[in-house]
Parts: C-alpha cells; sequence; structure tokens
C-alpha cells in the first residue's frame, strides 16, 4: 500500500511489534532516528554529492549493494569514503557486481550488514547482499538456500528489536520491485519465504533498476529506491507509531 506526498515521492509506514551504535552515542539517548538508504551505485560518486544534505542529517547512511562495476575493495571504499564525508556512520551490503572479496573488506571495516545485525536505538538492522543466479554470472551470486541461510544469521542477532530493517540487494520474488522491462519477475523466492516469515517492518532492496517503488510482501513494506546514479533513494524514520519508508529522488526535487 503506497500513498502520496510531497514533490518528494511516496511514503509508506510499518507498525511496530507489539551493539555497536549504543556504544557510539546512540541507543537510549535517540529518540528517533534516520537513515538514508541507496544501492545500485555503480561509482557514481558524483550522485553521492547530490545527497549532502540528507547524508548530512542522517543517523546512518545504508548501502543496498553494487557499489562498484566489477570492482573491488579499493574502488567499494572510495563509494563508502564519498558517503562518510557527508555521513560518518555507513552500513552497506555488496552488490552482484561487487567482487566477493568486497564482503570480508567490509567486515574487517566493521561496516558490513551481510549476514550481520546492527542497533541503532530500537531498529534492528540485518542484511544480505549479493543476488540470487543470474544468467550473466556476475561476481557474486548466491544460491536460494544461502541467501536464506545468510538472511537467517543476521536476523537472530536482533530478532528482539522493537523494529525490524531489512536491508538485501535482491528483491522478493514476485513483487511490483523484481520485474524487468517486458513484466518478468526476477527476484529471490527465499528472500519472499523470509519476509512472509519472519516479518520484519521495513524491507529496503536494490538489484532491479526498473523496479523502482514500494509494494507490501504480507504485513512488511518493501522498497526499492532505484538506481542512485538515476537520482533514486529511500529516507527510513521512526517514531512512535513505527517505521516509515519514503521513495524519493533528487532529480525530481526543485
Amino acid at each position: 500500500m503506497t500513498s502520496p506526498t510531497s514533490r518528494t515521492g511516496t511514503t509508506a509506514r510499518a507498525a511496530p511489534a507489539t551493539s555497536d551504535f549504543a556504544s557510539a552515542g546512540y541507543g537510549a539517548t535517540c529518540a528517533f532516528v534516520r537513515f538514508v538508504c541507496f544501492g545500485d551505485i555503480h561509482m557514481a560518486l558524483r550522485a553521492i554529492g547530490r545527497l549532502e544534505a540528507e547524508l548530512a542529517a542522517a543517523d546512518a547512511a545504508i548501502l543496498v549493494g553494487d557499489l562498484t562495476n566489477f570492482g573491488d575493495p579499493p574502488d567499494a571504499r572510495r563509494v563508502v569514503d564519498a558517503v562518510r564525508a557527508h555521513c560518518p556512520n555507513v552500513l552497506a551490503v555488496t552488490g552482484n557486481l561487487d567482487m566477493p572479496q568486497v564482503i570480508d573488506a567490509f567486515r574487517a571495516d566493521g561496516i558490513s550488514l551481510h549476514g550481520e545485525g546492527r542497533r541503532l536505538g530500537p531498529v534492528g538492522i540485518f542484511g544480505c547482499g549479493g543476488s540470487n543466479i543470474t544468467p550473466m554470472d556476475t561476481p557474486t551470486e548466491l544460491e536460494e538456500d544461502e541467501i536464506r541461510t545468510t538472511l537467517e544469521q543476521a536476523h537472530r542477532s536482533v530478532a528482539d528489536a522493537p523494529l525490524r530493517l531489512m536491508v538485501c540487494h535482491t528483491p522478493p520474488y514476485d513483487t511490483r520491485l523484481d520485474r524487468l522491462v517486458n513484466g518478468t519477475p526476477v527476484g529471490s523466492p527465499a528472500v519472499r519465504t523470509f519476509i512472509e516469515t519472519h516479518r520484519p517492518h521495513v524491507a529496503v532492496v536494490g538489484h532491479i533498476h526498473e523496479g523502482r517503488g514500494i509494494d507490501r510482501v504480507g504485513d512488511t513494506v518493501v522498497a526499492n529506491g532505484g538506481a542512485l546514479r538515476d537520482g533514486g533513494y529511500l529516507v527510513v524514520t521512526d517514531d512512535e507509531h513505527g517505521l516509515h519508508v519514503e521513495l524519493r529522488n533528487f532529480r525530481s526535487a526543485a
């Protein structure tokens, strides 16, 4: 379910259920949190600069994969550093076009969400990078059981959080967010099953550039911001009513 808002895009709300960031001054001292989420960056560093004001106002930036074009850790870190110029707190999953070594590099840097979870205030953030199997044989592709196992592992560390934000490069199968131009759904059945089973409040995804939008899988609001290089990104906030996700595009802003 989506509803119109201002010229910035659309928004949806997920109601709440009845670390690392806490040690950085968040957690109990933070009444509300704000995340700027974007993926499919593909080394578009200038596009990151267009989000300077949004990132400066965020508690964390969350990168939803495909930071590079078949890039290695130094390439991926260039993207992270461009984001950190405006927002020091970054969390990330890799995409299928990031080399597998980037996962280990992000884990070593303490910013990986692949198979891991973090708490920021009331929000538990967890994720899975890479993609399901594609016909293109891209560098980081996972079998469906690997996706399921990675998400289960990540979720366990934040399962008791009052609000849960899932970050997954691959969208769930058969939604508005995973369809190619010809209408074929190419998302992950494992991602869909995980969402239906564990019901995170919000899931942010990417991978399918033409799948930009907001949809629901059961009780979960699922959002694909589209490619950052095309202006697409998401803002996720919380309040006493739950998590909210807003679809935005810097190219359409006045």
